[in-house]
């Protein structure tokens, strides 16, 4: 059984017993701050089971993607060596929200996997919580599992739990033991840890609440949550013990083997093979889901990976680009399972592309700023700080420094390159950790949204939240956050921020200074008690600030209509990859391979500008989801959608629409001018536009107008001619830099002729060691070429002052480099004056910071040539 016909019966299955199928999510978590990639099955339903969100559905089966490659869930360095260890996965998962428990759990294990799947039932192992009797009792008097293949295990390896502190209980484990052929024991034994006995499905029941002090709490409420590696399992089926050798695995190290040079002799079972192959996996699923390479949290963890990809490949022989080819084959089966793979294909392939073509280029570029370092370095040794600059902002591999290092006599502080690396580890952990603005509090009962149609609001406070705790009573000058029934104030989401204002009534006055949104829709009206006291129960005048929020709503429809004419400037490819709505300013980030151009951006904001001059009526309307995509509604990334939702039409003939929960002017005359005033790249593949509109790009404007008239009185020109004449003003300025620079090289000329004077001859070798002055240090090597011709059997030591630095350059005619090298002349005199250089047996460059040695130090050379 193939591993796409195993996915789709275990959907099946499970959808036959009232399971509703859930789409696999998106590996960036939705509203989690604690990870940086979906790492199980369950992560998308985790607001179900906590009760910050209220569950559609009873029962559910997925298969999720997965990825463990950043922070704490972390199988990177293990793949490609190990048996079960991928960067990607997909885990089979069923679930029940407060409906069936242990005993249907349990038997629709044993269904699936004896019935469905027919494997063998003298083949399966059991393990069970040590303290949980009900469910070794189900296992042995409902399915009739032999009670001595049971393994009783602690806490550790049978009872899960999602935090120190929420929903947790008891799990139970199937394995499959692929014979005594393999070492290994059962579970729970000393011998578990071999690859005999491999854990399939992992049953866990949520049953208790832990609390602060770690005591177990009852569930109101039960739940299921299920986990089996689809890869596994597939390995399972077709009787192989490695995930590397199931069919979905083949075709792709098939594939990477067919890049491989034919001489080099490589195997599809190769380590490297088997790394490139999980890699493509987990990249092109990443890039698909709205990551880009860049230097920090997801993106550098991608980028990390398609750079190991490439390494490896390297290290078979592959010469020419070639991790992107791999896509198509990817592409081509899962092309049911995730349809998004084809429609994203050329993307991801682009993506792939270029970050490989940047990777190789940057050899060269890693080669040029270490023999530049090496120059500036004082002692013995790279520094770590150095050597990880390389690799990190660079891609410059550290063993390759080593090398030069090496040839120059250097070492490598690897200790400061670690403590490095261990800081960027945890800098990538924590760029998926957003600080949460959220308490952890939940709210079961959801705020009622009246800000579409209010700016003002009378309402109850249903709770109040102060230091992380719920309380009843509020005081003067307290911080507290506090929860309304209903509330005119947006909170925090789709790039908005939330609302300030005031909550007041006859006695008291409460300053709001955010406002966010919980999961369960509760509102948080984050502020400090001005005046009064506040109770729950009280009620209270909820005033927004209006000017802000008018800001707000012309900056929120202005990335709507940036976002269409963008796309219709440089294709549909552009897509929304993040936003930002401020009062004083919007942010908008996009897919784009390069720099818009200034022609296309003035394009654009001209395209802006012009359906705000038509000031049509911005149409709200409430949907479906499917109605609102057959109206071609543009949905937003990073966005979670509803059964309903609402569809915002802006501009002439319906110029942008666009799902949004967001707050929106009533005509887009309201946002009154827009004007970009920066485009930039954040990431490869995404570029970022900041603009501003209404009062702000007013002020903008005038602030340019006002830097002209001070540039025109400076250059004493005026408006008609300015431009002219900053044109003449800077050809003027490159004709002294000219001059200046042949001067200077004139100067070395002339100094030529007096310094073969200096010149003394040492065993019928010229010999000149000096200092020279009004000659800049890239001419040096000009000077010390001349000198060294017009000598004939000469070597030649230069050097330039300029502050407390000391530039040298060694020079040694080729007819005497099998006796003296010039490097070891630089560093004979670097060394005195606190520098190191490096470069060919005929020249050399480097440098020092201790001008005051130099005089003694350039005369020790007559003792080293004698």
């Amino acid at each position: 059984m193939k591993t796409a016909e195993i996915r789709q019966k275990f959907l099946t299955y499970f959808e036959s017993h009232g399971h509703s199928i859930q789409q696999s999510a998106p590996l960036v978590p939705h509203n989690d701050n604690t990870l940086l990639f979906v790492n199980a099955g369950m992560v998308p339903f985790k607001d179900f089971f906590t009760g910050a969100a209220k569950t559609p559905f009873n029962r559910a089966v997925s298969c999720q993607r997965c990825v463990r490659a950043g922070g704490k869930h972390n199988d990177l360095d293990n793949v490609g060596y190990t048996a079960r260890h991928h960067t990607f996965f997909e885990m089979l998962g069923n679930f029940s929200f407060g409906d069936y428990f242990k005993s249907e759990a349990i038997r629709f294990c044993w269904d699936f996997l004896t019935v469905e799947l027919g494997l063998p039932k003298d083949k399966l192992w059991v393990s069970v919580f040590e303290d949980d009797d009900e469910a070794a009792n189900i296992w042995v008097k409902e399915i009739g599992f032999p009670l001595e293949r049971i393994s009783r295990c602690g806490a550790k390896d049978n009872f899960w739990q999602m935090g120190d502190t929420g929903p947790c209980g008891p799990c139970s484990e199937v394995f499959y033991d692929h014979g005594d052929h393999i070492e290994g024991g059962p579970p729970g034994t000393p011998e578990e840890d071999g690859d005999r006995f491999i854990e399939i499905w992992n049953l866990v029941f949520m049953q208790f609440d832990r609390q602060q002090d770690g005591t177990l709490v009852p569930l109101k409420s039960t739940g299921v949550d299920t986990g089996m590696g689809l890869e596994r399992l597939a390995a399972v089926i077709q009787h192989e013990n490695n995930n590397y050798d199931i069919d979905s695995f083949k075709e792709l190290t098939n594939a990477v083997a067919a890049l491989v040079p034919n001489e080099q002799g490589i195997e599809s079972t190769h380590a490297s093979v088997r790394v490139i192959a999980d890699h493509i996996r987990s990249t092109a699923f990443m890039i698909v889901d709205g990551i880009s390479p860049s230097n920090e949290g997801r993106g550098y963890v991608l980028r990390r990976i398609i750079r190991r990809a490439i390494r490896h490949g390297h290290k078979l022989g592959i010469s020419e680009i070639f991790f992107y080819k791999l896509v198509s084959v990817l592409s081509s089966q899962n092309k049911l399972a995730y349809p998004e793979l084809i429609s994203n294909q050329g993307q991801v392939e682009q993506t792939l592309k270029k970050e490989e073509e940047r990777f190789i280029q940057t050899l060269d570029t890693g080669m040029s700023i270490l023999e530049s370092a090496i120059e500036d370095i004082s002692g013995s040794e790279i520094s770590g700080e150095v050597a990880f600059k390389l690799y990190d902002t660079y891609g410059f591999p550290v063993d390759l420094t080593a090398d030069v290092a090496r040839e120059r006599g250097l070492t490598i502080d690897m200790s400061g390159f670690d403590s490095e690396m261990n800081i960027q580890k945890e800098r990538a952990r924590k760029a998926g950790d957003f600080e949460s603005k959220k308490s952890s509090v939940v709210i079961e009962n959801p705020t009622e949204f009246l800000g579409y149609d209010y700016f003002d609001n009378n309402a109850t406070i249903t709770a109040i939240i102060k230091n992380n705790e719920p309380v009843n009573e509020l005081s003067e000058g307290q911080e507290a956050i506090v929860i309304l029934d209903q509330s005119s104030f947006y909170g925090e989401s789709g790039g908005q921020v939330g609302d300030q204002g005031n909550l007041s009534n006859k006695s008291s006055q409460f300053k709001v200074s955010d406002t966010q949104k919980q999961a369960s829709s509760a509102f948080e009206h984050f502020g400090i008690l001005d005046s009064g006291s506040l109770k729950v129960g009280d009620k209270v005048n909820a005033i927004v600030d209006i000017e802000r929020r008018k800001k707000i709503m012309g900056n929120h429809s202005a990335t709507h209509l940036l976002h269409e004419s963008l796309r219709l400037i440089l294709g549909d490819k552009v897509n929304q990859k993040g936003s930002l709505v401020e009062p004083d300013k919007l942010r908008f980030d996009f897919s784009h391979d390069e720099a818009v151009s200034k022609s296309n951006l003035d394009q654009v904001e001209a395209l802006v500008n012009k359906q705000i001059l038509g000031n049509s009526e911005v149409i709200t309307e409430e949907t479906d989801i499917e109605s609102a995509k057959k109206k071609g509604a543009v949905a937003l990334f990073g966005e979670k959608y509803g059964e309903n939702v609402r569809v915002l039409s802006m501009g002439d003939d319906n110029f942008s629409v666009e799902l949004c929960g967001g707050t929106h002017v009533e005509r887009l005359g309201d946002i009154g001018r827009f004007k970009i005033i920066s485009e930039s790249g954040i990431a490869s593949g995404i570029r970022r536009i900041e603009a501003v509109t209404g009062l702000e790009a007013y002020k903008l404007d005038k602030i340019n107008e006002d830097n002209l008239d001070m540039i025109a009185s400076l250059t004493k020109s005026n408006s008609v001619n300015l431009l002219e004449k900053i044109k003449q003003l800077i050809s003027d300025q490159k004709s002294l830099e000219k001059q200046i620079a042949n001067f200077q090289k004139q100067l070395a000329s002339d100094q030529s002729v007096d310094l073969i004077s200096k010149a003394e001859n040492i065993n019928d070798i010229k010999l000149l060691a000096t200092e020279v002055s009004g000659v800049s240090a890239k001419d040096l090597r000009d000077l010390a070429d001349k000198l060294k011709d017009k000598l004939g059997t000469a070597v030649v030591v230069l050097a330039v002052v300029s502050g407390k630095k000391v530039s040298l350059i060694s020079a040694v005619t080729k007819n005497l480099t099998d006796k003296y090298q010039a490097g070891t002349i630089l560093n004979h005199v670097a060394s005195q004056i606190g520098g190191k250089g490096g470069g060919r047996a005929d020249m050399a460059q480097g440098g020092g910071t201790d001008p005051e040695k130099l005089k003694d130090a350039l005369n020790s050379v007559k003792d080293l040539i004698g």
